[in-house]
């Protein structure tokens, strides 16, 4: 009975140390690899990707806190937002840090500076010049310039109060377009800290207390760097909605030279290949079912147009169609996640007289008489080398034919085809004045 005791007792004291040592890990905080995410490119579907699959894994393999490094122009709003998400909700420490020097967070990459739980820059860096602007770069004007900017500031100064940072200045960030230097940033409240490289960012953090995630402990950790994997890689190549479209476009176009041109190979090859990216890219851009089914419309008049005769009714139509599914196609309120009209117009136009041209050929190859084979002979003119009386020979086309004509005719004179068949050619007098016996 005592040996049982003692036995209790010492189970309980290995329990009671374990509970002593889990709850000393939450209070110390994140104890772990430091795992780091390059981001070097403008703000895309692809780089959203990135990052939630890196923050993802980080989570997994139990990192001690994740560090962005960043290097950006801005990007896509609806990008942005994915990203400015996944930070917040986020249960691990996460780290922005603009670098190396010379680096930049514009546009959207202010937002994602002001969303981490810590903000960092390098020295010779800047952030700032956040003011929306459309597709192709173009200053929006008007009411829908005042809707964006006034709904990017809310969830600017929304962001920036959670994480205790400068409102003010990230409002005049997109409102005027205001920048700083890093040194400009720290005196404002813009980020936390300025460190010279990663290993200076890691001693510097080490050992802050972060709010809900307790105290960072990184003496001993190590760095990980994640890589983008291939289809990230992809994605980020084709997730621009102008480069998506263009892809669209090419893949409809060189499906439908190898539909109506059977054989030719190469054009089918590049169409599907640029349709498999396009739809890859589609899949994480906001796309209006609508916009699918008029292009798809679109294809179909042009193909009609050339089996039926409607005085180019059809390409009208299928332009049109066209036109509405490419407005159509993308349906978030920004600007910039929209279609650029200097990448629409010129691509319509192309997109559209190579159908309507390519569909004028095929009706008038359809149309025209054959020049080859039996039915090329048909309405040929002949000369009889024989007498047809009925039957006889004709010289038609380089060749002596059998023939026969329900007249007699002399050899000498010259004879249409009517008919082929088989072997045999059906003719008729083709001088004005048929030659008896």
């Amino acid at each position: 009975m005592v040996r049982s005791r003692s036995a209790n007792y010492k189970i309980a004291a290995c329990a009671f140390a374990t509970l002593m040592a889990i709850g000393a890990a939450q209070a110390l905080g994140a104890v772990g690899d430091v795992y780091i995410l390059s981001v070097s490119d403008a703000i895309s579907p692809g780089t959203a990707e990135f990052i939630h699959t890196g923050l993802k894994k980080a989570e997994a393999e139990g990192a001690g806190c994740v560090i962005i490094e960043l290097d950006t122009p801005g990007g896509l709003a609806e990008s942005m937002r994915t990203i400015v998400q996944d930070l917040l909700a986020c249960p691990l420490p996460v780290v922005v840090y603009v670098a190396p020097s010379g680096a930049r967070a514009a546009s959207a990459g202010v937002m994602i500076t002001m969303a981490a739980d810590i903000a960092a820059m390098a020295p010779g860096t800047n952030i700032g010049a956040a003011h929306p602007v459309g597709a192709g770069g173009q200053t929006i004007e008007g009411k829908l310039s005042d809707k964006v900017v006034n709904d990017m500031v809310a969830h600017a100064r929304s962001v920036a109060e959670r994480r205790g940072r400068n409102a003010q200045w990230v409002e005049r960030a997109i409102r005027e377009s205001a920048s700083a230097t890093e040194t400009e940033a720290l005196a404002d409240g813009v980020i936390d800290l300025i460190a010279q490289d990663i290993d200076d960012l890691v001693r510097q953090i080490n050992g802050r207390r972060l709010a809900g995630k307790g105290t960072l402990a990184l003496d001993h950790s190590r760095k990980t760097r994640i890589e983008e994997g291939l289809r990230t890689k992809i994605l980020r190549a084709v997730s621009n909605p102008n480069i998506a479209y263009l892809l669209l476009m090419i893949g409809l176009a060189g499906i439908y030279f190898e539909l109506s041109h059977p054989g030719a190979i190469f054009p089918g090859v590049v169409g599907g290949i640029c349709l498999v990216l396009a739809f890859f890219a589609l899949q994480t851009l906001p796309v209006n079912f609508a916009g699918i089914l008029l292009i798809a419309l679109a294809v179909i008049f042009f193909i009609l147009e050339m089996k039926l005769t409607s005085y180019g009714l059809l390409s009208v139509a299928g332009t049109i169609s066209l036109l509405l599914g490419s407005l159509m196609l993308f349906e978030a309120e920004a600007p910039e996640d929209r279609l650029a009209w200097q990448v629409l117009l010129p691509t319509l136009l192309v997109i559209s007289a190579f159908f309507t041209a390519l569909a004028w050929v095929v009706f008038r190859a359809q149309r025209s008489k054959p020049t080859t084979g039996s039915a090329g002979l048909v309405g040929e003119i002949g000369l009889v080398k024989k007498a047809l009386d009925p039957e006889g020979k004709v010289f038609v086309h380089g060749e002596l034919w059998n023939a026969v004509s329900r007249t007699h005719v002399k050899a000498g004179a010259r004879v249409r085809v009517i008919k082929v068949t088989g072997l045999k050619l059906d003719v008729e007098p083709a001088d004005a004045e048929r030659l008896g016996s």
